[in-house]
């Protein structure tokens, strides 16, 4: 018999927001035995991170949400900046030590989830379930026997893909002497920023009141910078662009994702599946993650509680990745303007629509009509290109900051109370 039904592989968003919706009793469904693996303080583990989203009405993480707004911000390089209402949707930020905090808290009370920090260096699929070799905090081996595992750890490499950018940042915590931000809308792409010879870049702008706010430089673009040029590109867009004046940096955050037209294997084992990020949960064309590992650990969870074999599903449909295949060839190419191309959609677009679009919310006749919005040539050329091009592997970067921690972490948001755990159909 296997030691538990259930090893999650990995404490971070995936692994996390799988445990917890495992966690309790449900009546009239299976509770099974659940075993997180996290892996110990060290290089393996990542540092504090921030996740975005949007979605209508109350959530399962409301909880660990830092701060919400209602409105978004598009600056293209000259004129006007665009700003829509995205009613009755909200853009929400999550930072990952107040996600855990929330998620640990509920897997304190769960009698079926059980934690244990160790490294896994292998996982075997064996008759009827799989073995972890795992390797203790004190240098010990020991082997969990799982009857399925659920691995959320990022690979080393992606699938062999026609396309693949990687979309790497690095941003600032800043407080300022003076009021500098809009508390009310987030600056989700400022392309005023000095733009790549390959790809695209913008400024983001996450304000959490009028004098703090999460200042990031992002690129789209098929290399990362080294740590002193990303230092550079922020300390420009905060001093050049947005001319904060006398500021403070408090904390640091660095990233790199990858965006590609990859086929992202979700199954590798009879027993052995992967989710989140490892398992195609982002969305190739943006970078965002959260929403899709969300859909994907739903329905795995609830595969589980009714005893079927727990094959995550597919984060994104098949026609989403493939108008994404055909984005990331334009801008690759060089063919579409990145910056007029978004720009040029978020001005004839309502922003709500474009985030539905985003989220898969939308029909095929918007989808249409979205389409129609973007340059016609550039992206028929790149989608008739598409089925001639040769896949090629990609070997992905290692961070710029390894090891970045922020030397002064943002506040924690504050304590509430613990609810009961919420039901697993709950998003």
């Amino acid at each position: 018999m296997p030691e538990t039904d259930v090893a999650v592989v990995g404490a971070g968003a995936a692994g996390l927001s799988l445990a917890h919706r495992l966690a309790g009793h449900v009546p009239g469904l299976r509770t099974p035995s659940v075993v997180l693996v996290d892996a110990p303080p060290g290089p393996l583990r990542p540092p504090p991170r921030t996740w975005c989203y949007w979605a209508a009405g109350p959530g399962r993480f409301d909880a660990a949400v830092r701060a919400q707004w209602r409105r978004l911000r598009v600056r293209p390089r000259t004129g006007a900046p665009i700003e829509g209402d995205i009613a009755p949707l909200r853009y929400r930020m999550i930072r990952s030590d107040d996600f855990e905090r929330m998620v640990s808290r509920d897997l304190a009370r769960s009698p079926n989830v059980r934690r244990l920090q160790a490294t896994v260096e292998t996982v075997e699929d064996v008759p009827g379930g799989a073995h972890l070799r795992l390797r203790d905090t004190d240098g010990r081996t020991r082997v969990l026997s799982a009857r399925w595992v659920l691995d959320s750890r990022p690979p080393g490499s992606l699938p062999a893909a026609r396309t693949t950018l990687l979309q790497h940042f690095h941003g600032w915590f800043v407080r300022t002497a003076r009021p500098a931000f809009d508390p009310a809308a987030v600056e989700l792409m400022d392309f005023r920023t000095p733009q790549p010879a390959h790809g695209l870049s913008f400024g983001y702008v996450l304000p959490l009141g009028p004098c703090e706010a999460l200042v990031e430089y992002t690129e789209f673009s098929s290399r990362t910078l080294t740590p002193d040029r990303y230092e550079a590109a922020v300390r420009h867009y905060a001093d050049q662009v947005l001319r904060l004046g006398e500021r403070q940096v408090l904390a640091t955050e660095t990233g790199v994702i990858p965006m590609t037209d990859a086929p992202i294997p979700r199954q590798v084992g009879a027993s052995v599946f992967r989710i989140g990020a490892a398992g195609g949960a982002t969305r190739p064309a943006t970078g965002y993650t959260f929403a899709g590992l969300q859909r994907q650990t739903r329905a795995v969870a609830d595969a589980l509680r009714h005893g079927r074999r727990p094959v995550p599903p597919a984060a994104h449909s098949a026609r989403s990745r493939a108008m994404d295949a055909v984005l990331l060839r334009a801008l690759d190419s060089g063919r579409a303007d990145g910056p007029e191309l978004f720009g040029r959609l978020f001005a004839r677009v309502p922003m709500a629509r474009v985030l539905r679009f985003l989220d898969e919310g939308t029909r095929l006749h918007e989808d249409v009509s979205i389409g129609l919005r973007t340059p016609i040539g550039p992206m028929l050329r790149s989608a008739l290109e598409l089925p001639r091009l040769p896949r090629r592997p990609f070997d992905l970067p290692a961070p710029p900051y390894p090891s970045a921690r922020p030397a002064t972490p943002p506040p924690p948001a504050p304590d509430l109370p613990a609810p009961p755990l919420p039901p697993t159909e709950t998003a």
